[in-house]
């Protein structure tokens, strides 16, 4: 499927057309639906979008925001995508959403997956709005070169839900969505800034095996047409 890409001048028009385009998205699901549901990424990329879009006035005490992946440590941990998310998102007028985390202080990952799972089911499927990031590996979600569970990640069979992945470029043990639980979000966007992105995109639009690469599997077999949004 051909991803459409929208280009913008620099980082602060982006996030702020990003955030229009994910507010639209939210707003038209809570008209048809009466909620809205939202899974984003950590990384430095989206708190500019993170701030644009926690100002946007829409009926945030109807959307659901949750986490693409997450790492295994204490949300109030520098490296939690849980607490960037609060600290950048979940402020302003977005202080209303309701928010389910992926971490859950369990002995082990895997049981924190399990629980994450249990309370995303409630969130209802597809997700609304998916904004995906791209590390320099190729790698998106948790979907990392080389993880300890890779194939069953992006194998669309794999059920929605939460699973863990280790991986060496990873730290510490991760919490991720399935592929099939992120490839048929209404709007799906892949957001990623500067040039050595972009050249890492057109490495992953090649051909090649999507274990090296593995966001290829989000651009070749997502069920939704994917919005690449790029900034240099």
């Amino acid at each position: 499927m051909t991803a459409a890409m929208h280009i913008f001048d620099d980082g602060d028009a982006l996030a702020q057309g990003l955030a229009d385009a994910v507010a639209s998205a939210l707003s038209a699901a809570i008209a048809e639906r009466g909620q809205a549901s939202l899974a984003v990424s950590g990384g430095s990329t989206p708190k500019g979008f993170f701030k644009a879009l926690s100002g946007k006035a829409i009926d945030w005490s109807k959307v659901t925001v949750t986490l693409v992946d997450e790492r295994f440590v204490e949300p109030d941990n520098e490296r939690s995508n849980e607490k960037l998310v609060k600290d950048n998102l979940l402020t302003d007028k977005a202080a209303a959403a309701q928010f389910e985390p992926l971490y859950y202080p369990t002995a082990s990952a895997e049981e924190a997956a399990a629980a994450a799972s249990k309370q995303t089911a409630s969130i209802g499927c597809p997700f609304d709005v998916v904004v995906l990031g791209m590390g320099g590996d190729g790698h998106t979600a948790s979907f990392f070169p080389g993880g300890s569970r890779l194939s069953e990640a992006l194998d669309a069979a794999t059920p929605r839900g939460v699973m863990t992945m280790q991986a060496e470029g990873a730290g510490e043990p991760r919490l991720t969505f399935t592929f099939s639980s992120l490839q048929d979000a209404r709007l799906l966007v892949l957001h990623i800034e500067g040039d050595g992105k972009k050249e890492v995109l057109a490495k992953a639009e090649a051909p090649g095996d999507e274990a090296e690469m593995p966001v290829r599997a989000i651009l070749r077999r997502a069920a939704s047409p994917l919005q690449i949004y790029w900034a240099p």
